[in-house]
């Protein structure tokens, strides 16, 4: 079993950064795929970033390119959203989610992630 637990969150005006954090408890997270996903209001829970279990495949969905940065910790358990120029479209709950394969790639599939934390509320502000 995986623990998840988000944190980060908050309220930030247009343009400005937020670094959301995720600890996981737990054994093997160095074997985990690790993805974030966000749900805004009335709208479906949709992939944003992803990193592969060794680091070396990222994923992002195209509205976040070169805005956020996914990164992982194995030493700390944890994995990091690194969120800049926010936009209000942003604004949703933010959840972290664990795939226990270990794939070569990164998909933004939900399905397919075993683990969720209960999710950090980012609100951007125009």
């Amino acid at each position: 079993q995986v623990r998840l637990v988000e944190s980060g969150g908050g309220l930030v005006q247009a343009g400005g950064s937020l670094r959301l954090s995720c600890a996981a408890s737990g054994r093997s997270f160095s074997d985990y795929g690790m993805a974030w996903f966000r749900q805004a209001p009335g709208k479906e829970r949709e992939f944003v970033a992803g990193v592969n279990w060794n680091g070396r495949n990222t994923r992002y969905v195209d509205s976040v390119k070169g805005r956020f940065t996914i990164s992982r910790d194995d030493a700390k358990n944890t994995v990091y959203l690194q969120m800049s120029s926010l936009k209000p479209d942003d604004t949703a709950v933010y959840y972290c989610a664990a795939d226990p394969r270990r794939l070569s790639v990164t998909t933004s599939a939900s399905a397919v992630y075993d683990y969720w934390g209960q999710g950090t509320q980012v609100t951007v502000s125009s």
